[in-house]
């Protein structure tokens, strides 16, 4: 209940007034009915927000544990915000959490929920698209649902890393076509598999979303001093980065196998 108060009478009308957010293709993409993973580039923490505004279907994210246990009024509020949008807490701290994460994404999505997930792990330190981590493809193989790109544009102008505040951008959203990789059953326990299913889910999202791909992920590069990228008007060979720490030497693989 709480979750569709948010989205029609709370939360949503405002988003929809200050960012007018818009699927610009490949809506007919989403299944009316039945599982299904949702793999979304990660711009801003606002993704979470935008995407299931535009959806007739709830959409289940799952979020740092730190969002739900914080003390006081504003971890209340926190709590209740977050449970309200749809999120569900993951704790990430061990590998035994890690995988009761992956666990938790298997039980939503083979309860027939959309299940939303960011394969970076983390928002893209600079807007480019970085390499995902092999959840995403466990989480797939264990389901045995279609996995769904989609690309975000806009969040990062309304919702800037660092900034406390939003500011009016338009939000657009676009839908890939469904990845089905039931050619793999049981083969999750497979690193080869997974990380090959993985590529083809980054691929996917680098050519719907046009971002440049990096070879890195996000996280380590978010450790790493970054390197402003400079301007070059010369087009850049498939697979060459910017300058910036992390750059890519290759492309995700266009196909699992």
């Amino acid at each position: 209940m709480l979750y569709w108060l948010m989205k029609h009478i709370l939360l949503g009308p405002l988003l929809k007034l200050f960012f007018r957010p818009k699927i610009i293709e490949g809506a007919e993409n989403i299944p009316k009915e039945g599982g299904a993973i949702l793999a979304s580039n990660h711009l801003a923490v606002s993704d979470s927000f935008f995407l299931p505004l535009k959806l007739s279907r709830r959409v289940t994210f799952p979020a740092k544990i730190e969002y739900f246990t914080g003390k006081g009024l504003k971890g209340a509020f926190q709590r209740w915000f977050f449970s309200g949008v749809g999120q569900v807490p993951i704790d990430r701290s061990s590998a035994s959490a890690a995988q009761g994460a992956l666990d938790t994404g298997v039980r939503i999505v083979r309860e027939g929920k959309l299940l939303g997930i960011y394969p970076e792990g983390t928002r893209s330190p600079d807007g480019r698209l970085y390499k995902g981590k092999v959840g995403v493809a466990w989480i797939a193989l264990e389901s045995g649902a279609p996995v769904i790109p989609i690309a975000m544009f806009g969040t990062d102008k309304a919702n800037p890393i660092g900034s406390k505040m939003w500011r009016p951008h338009p939000i657009r959203i676009k839908i890939g076509k469904p990845l089905d990789f039931s050619r793999y059953e049981g083969l999750s326990g497979d690193r080869f598999v997974l990380r090959s299913i993985t590529d083809e889910i980054m691929y996917a999202l680098m050519e719907l979303s046009g971002q440049e791909y990096v070879d890195v992920y996000a996280a380590k590069a978010k450790e790493e001093p970054q390197k402003k990228p400079e301007k070059d008007s010369r087009k850049k060979p498939e697979g060459q980065g910017s300058g910036a720490p992390g750059d890519a030497d290759r492309l995700p693989g266009t196909k699992a196998g």
